[in-house]
């Protein structure tokens, strides 16, 4: 054989595929099984009050708390993002806003995480224990932030001019007023699990929802949050920050579990009549149509 005709032979020769990371969880727990929504329901209902119990357990330090937002503070203004209090003070100016703004850091933080899951579990039940999963990590990694580092919000640090909306406005109901509050760690800051949740809720919107105007509202969801948990002093900049590194820590945690993607759907069961999942992406056969993306949505996403 030439030369030529060895070097043409390596061409067309399939490239050796690499070896792929596969979960450290046995491939036998990762295959799809369709979830039983009051198992769900209950499993939701156990880790959320466990979730509360923990968050309030949190050593309430008030002095630690307090240093630790001054410090913040400084920190935000040595980074020139002290941008914060000008949106406050703006919030602050015009109650229907402040209102608007109070009522969606008390509700949609639960209303929309909550609809998110429902939604996941019935149109895409395949999806949702690993979208379900990066939730769940990413709440238990933000209470060890709770532990490790007591913050005291803005609303709660006058000093700087913050001006808590919720006591200025008496906003009936909201997380932040102080009869109900009393009942809750307030020190629980950092990192912002309120733009954390929201990070996640985008994410499955956007990558999950088929009409185009449904995906940008999922963008705009994170987005409008920020907004409202720093408008309304519950939240310094870099607790947003922090609630994005939670997010990816959670992403990741799911990967390191199963090995793909939590929008990746779930391989069927050998036994469920189904062939296992190729490996690679080859061309369906029969229709010559290239398959969609591993880890990619359903068709008409």
């Amino acid at each position: 054989m030439t030369v030529d005709a060895t070097a043409e032979a390596r061409a067309v020769e399939p490239p050796r595929a690499g070896r792929r990371f596969n979960g450290l969880f046995p491939d036998s727990l990762l295959r799809h099984r369709q979830p039983k929504w009051w198992q769900e329901v209950a499993l939701i209902g156990f880790c959320y009050w466990i979730y509360g119990q923990v968050r309030n357990l949190v050593p309430e330090q008030e002095s630690i708390a307090n240093r630790h937002g001054r410090g913040i503070q400084h920190l935000q203004d040595a980074l020139h993002l002290n941008f914060e209090l000008s949106l406050n003070r703006f919030v602050a100016e015009h109650e229907p806003l402040a209102q608007v703004m109070n009522y969606y850091y008390a509700t949609l933080h639960f209303v929309v995480t909550i609809g998110c899951l429902v939604w996941l579990y019935v149109a895409y039940p395949r999806i949702y224990r690993g979208a379900r999963t990066v939730l769940f990590a990413t709440s238990l990694i933000a209470l060890a932030g709770f532990y490790l580092y007591p913050l005291t919000p803005p609303r709660l640090l006058p000093q700087y001019g913050y001006i808590d909306t919720v006591l200025k406005f008496k906003t009936w109901g909201s997380l932040a007023d102080p009869k109900i509050a009393e009942h809750s760690n307030q020190f629980a800051a950092m990192p912002s699990l309120h733009f954390g949740w929201a990070l996640w809720c985008g994410v499955v919107i956007y990558l999950c929802a088929r009409r185009p105007w449904v995906r940008w509202l999922g963008l705009a969801y994170p987005l409008c949050t920020l907004l409202v948990i720093v408008g309304t002093a519950n939240h310094f900049i870099l607790d947003a920050v922090a609630g994005l590194g939670v997010f990816l820590l959670g992403a990741l945690v799911q990967y390191l579990i199963s090995g793909r993607s939590a929008f990746a759907e779930a391989p069927i069961p050998r036994h469920a009549g189904a062939e296992p999942e190729p490996s690679g992406s080859q061309p369906d056969p029969q229709s010559g149509a290239e398959p969609a993306l591993r880890g990619s949505p359903p068709a008409g996403s």
